[in-house]
Order: structure tokens, then sequence, then C-alpha cells
């Protein structure tokens, strides 16, 4: 064997070497999201191990050798981080669509490998424009890390399902939530993860140097908000959140899970005795037309004189031939009863995407052509408090939940999200939306009630802790109370008018600014 062979073969070791830490690294992020090793609650975000995974993909960009190099790593890192993110699309396929088990794999390895293109370009970019100094390089990543995120959000629909951001709830940033949201503490742990790798991988000095300016501007944006809670509190509202833990398999079979779902919540909406009853997603499955007898009258009648009112998912129609996934709200006086209806469909649960009707005809699922509702809808006026109804992921997208508040004086005092995440069984999927809900109440200061058909059915406070809650997978009513919060957090005003372009506008201002510093170092 030649020297040069000895040479390309060790070269090759190395190579497959990178790309194994980098499959590590991803597969360490998703953990972070929700680590489910644990006595206790399960579940639970894990700061340090999210900045420490990103920390490992900078030190490996930082020792690849070229931009496609680091392209495949970080191609390496997201897909995997993606797929132990999400893996238990595979229930939904496999379980309930009846989809093969080894095409289930595949379609969901299929949907991270192409997600994890957007990190892909952003590494293999970052590594073709990094600075010099350790500074630089942060930064750069920070704003192009950031702008794969946000390609998550908005292309195709948007699937930005375990954000870095998330694993942050519980950690040292959650009171710079409520100035920045969840994709502010993305940008802020990836600045902080590549600063640790690319100076572990270089000039330990610099890093010393550039991690004390960066604790000294969190610590002057941190300290005026340091101690500051909700100060806009509104008395306690008695509700009553359902949990049905109707079997996925049988749900929308009329013998046996239509039959139960009718009967069970029926009861538990004719024997509340709390202010406000909310039902889960689809919880009556069928269009009030379908009802059998008078189940819709009695429905209407138990609500339209007293003291109480109601929000209940179920499908609606929404035109000729087309069907809303929608939340009805009942209450006395009303003519006609509220309606919200989702804004931020399912993509081949709710919508077929162009092309994919070939996919979807394999699944045993009950899909449907929705139709889709306004962003900015309507809040129910309810006992002084505006009830802001969301559906299963729509918490997932707080720029949209943040339209509802350009104007304070009709913004949202309480979120509502009405989900039916069986179809991921007993998995870390609740525990995932429930850091998304959690998220939701820290950024806008707002506290969110979930009734669920199967987990998590709790009560968020308006600092984002769980205050209440349903033993998942079981049948009960949470029976407690709520207060409604109208204070304005800055995140909340800034959303509701610029939407992300902000942040998109940093992520590409980092990036022009990097070709033109490149541009003047070259001789």
């Amino acid at each position: 064997m030649s020297p040069a062979t000895g040479v390309q073969n060790k070269l090759a070791i190395i190579d497959v070497g990178l790309f194994l830490l980098a499959v590590l690294g991803g597969l360490a992020h998703a953990l972070s999201l929700a680590w489910p090793f644990q006595a206790g609650p399960r579940g639970e975000p894990s700061s340090w191990l999210q900045i420490l995974s990103l920390a490992l993909l900078a030190f490996l960009l930082k020792r690849s050798a070229t931009p496609r190099r680091s392209a495949l790593l970080g191609w390496a890192f997201a897909t995997a981080m993606l797929a132990g993110t999400f893996w238990w699309l595979f229930i939904s396929l496999h379980r309930y669509g009846g989809l093969p088990a080894p095409l289930a794999v595949v379609a969901v390895g299929a949907l991270a490998a192409a997600l994890a293109i957007y990190y892909a370009l952003a590494c293999g970019l970052f590594k073709r424009l990094a600075p010099v100094s350790v500074e630089g390089q942060s930064a750069l990543f920070a704003g192009l890390w950031l702008l794969a995120e946000l390609a998550r959000v908005w292309l195709f629909t948007g699937f930005p399902w375990g954000e870095g951001g998330y694993a942050h709830i519980d950690g040292w940033a959650r009171p710079l939530a409520a100035m920045v949201g969840v994709h502010g503490l993305t940008w802020l742990a990836a600045l902080l993860a590549s600063l640790l790798g690319f100076s572990l991988a270089g000039n330990r000095t610099s890093f010393w140097k550039a991690g004390a300016a960066l604790g000294l501007a969190i610590a002057l944006v941190f300290l005026p908000a340091a101690g500051k809670g909700p100060a806009a509190w509104h008395a306690p509202l008695t509700i009553s959140l359902v949990q049905g833990n109707i079997a996925q398999d049988e749900k929308f079979q009329p013998g046996t899970g239509i039959a139960d779902a009718l009967r069970y919540y029926g009861e538990q909406l004719q024997s509340a005795s709390t202010s406000l009853v909310v039902l889960p997603e689809t919880a009556l499955p069928l269009l009030p037309s379908q009802l059998p007898g008078d189940y819709w009258r009695a429905l209407q009648s138990r609500f339209a004189t007293g003291n109480q009112a109601a929000l209940v998912g179920m499908p609606l129609t929404a035109g000729a031939g087309r069907y809303s996934n929608s939340v009805l709200g009942f209450q006395p006086g009303q003519s006609e009863p509220y309606r919200y209806d989702k804004h931020h469909l399912v993509p081949f649960g709710e919508f077929i995407p162009p092309l994919f009707r070939w996919f979807t005809d394999m699944l045993n699922i009950p899909l449907g052509d929705f139709k889709r509702g306004d962003i900015g809808q309507s809040s129910l006026m309810w006992r002084g408090e505006r009830l802001a109804p969301n559906i299963c992921y729509e918490d997932l997208f707080g720029e949209e939940l943040g339209a509802r508040f350009s104007d304070p004086a009709t913004a949202p005092t309480i979120f509502v999200n009405v989900s039916n995440i069986a179809w991921f069984g007993n998995t870390v999927a609740i525990d995932q939306h429930l850091q998304i809900s959690r998220m939701r109440a820290l950024e806008f200061a707002r506290p969110m009630v979930r009734a669920t058909n199967t987990g998590a059915t709790v009560v968020i406070d308006a600092q984002a802790s769980v205050v209440a809650s349903l033993p998942r997978h079981t049948r009960g009513v949470l029976v407690t109370s709520v207060q409604g919060n109208s204070e304005m957090t800055p995140y909340a005003r800034w959303v509701s008018r610029l939407g992300l372009w902000p942040w998109l506008a940093l992520c590409l201002l980092t990036v022009v600014a990097a070709v033109f510093a490149r541009r003047r170092v070259k001789p």
C-alpha cells in the first residue's frame, strides 16, 4: 500500500468518526427536549444537554476541512436530531395507519432527512463564510442555525417540532422568553454552544473574552425583568377539563368509539358544575347533522340558560363538500354558538399535499380535505375572560397566536388548547407537546389550559408552571380553576406587529456581514 493510500484510509476513518459523533450529538439534542430516562415526571427538558449537543456540532464543524464535509456533518446531526425527536410518527403510520413497519420507518426517516437539508445548507454555508475570530464564527453559526429553524417554521406549511429553544423552558434563559420568544432562546443557545465548541477546537482565550461580553449583554437585558411577574391577574375561573381516553383505533368506529365518546362526553357536559367545561379535539367525532336523535338540541339547551359555558371540539361543515376542525363555544344568551376553525392544518391528516395522494392511499387513517380558518380569530368572551382556542399543534406557532395580540383591548387572557395525540401512543410526544404549550404561556404571560383525549390534560399558569393535571391515558375530569391575565409582554407587543421578520432580518444581516468581512480579508 502506498503512503498516499494510507493517508486516504486514515482520512476516511476520521470522516466516519466525525459522522458518527454528529449522529450521537443529534440524538442528544432530541433527548434534551424531553429527557425520558429519570425518576419522577417523564420528559423533562435539559438546557445544558441541548447546549452541549450543539457545542459538539460546532466543534466538528471547526475540525471539518471543507464546506461539503461540513454540510454532511450538519445533515447527519439534524437527521438524527429530527428522527430522534418525532420518531413517534411511526406509531400513527404503522399501528393506526396500517402502513407496514419497514415503510413506516422509511417514511419517518425520509421526513427527517428532508428537513435536515436546511441544516446541511446552513453548516456548509458556515464553513464557506466563517470569519477568523471565534466571536464572528459564533455569530454566523447562530444566525444560520436559526435561519434553518425558521425554514422549518415557514416552508411547506411548517413543522418546527423539536426546536432547540424549547429545552430552555426551565433553564437559566427562561426569563428572556417574554422578550424574545422561543426563537430568541434558540439563537442564544446556538451562540453560546458555538462559542464553547469553536473555542475548544481553537483559541480558548477568545472564548473567555467573548463569553464575558455576551454574559454582560445578557445581564443588562435580563436584570430589568428579574423578579417581575404578571401584574394584571383576574378573578379565578372554575373549569372542568375532560379527558375521555377514547382508544384511537376505535375513535371513528360507529359501534364502539363514536358511541362511547357521545355517551361519556354527553354525561360530562350535563353533570359539570364549573363555570367552564372544555372537551378535547374532535371529542364529538360527528357533524351536528349526524348526531343521533336530539343530541344536538340537548347540547344547545344545556347551556342556553344558567351561568355555565362550554368549549367542544368537533368537525363542522365549511362550504360544499368541505369541512373544518373546529371548536364550538356554548354560553347563555347566544343565538348561535361561538366558532373557532383550525388554521394550521396537519399534512396527511387534515389535508393532502400535492403529489402525495399515492402515499395517503396506503394509509388506513380517516383523512379529510379540511378548510383553513383565519389567523387571529376572535376569542370567546366569558366571565370577563377572553378565551382563545387553539387546536392540536397550533400552539407550536407562537407568531400565529401572537396575531391575536395586536389590540390589547381584545387580546386573549387565557389560551385553551384542545388536542388528540392518541395517534402517537403513550410516548414522549405528550411531554414534548406539554413543553410547547408551556413556552407559549411564558412568551405571552397567559395561562394555557389543555383538554386532551389521552394527555397531557393540565392547567399551566402564566409563569409556565403546571399547577394541575390528570394522569395520562386515563379517563377523568380535571376540576380546578385558572386565573386569566391581561398584561402585555414585550414579545406579545412586537410579534403581533412584526411576526418573525426581525429574526429573519437578523439572520440575513449576519450572513451579509460575513460575506463582506470575508471579501475584505481576501488578498
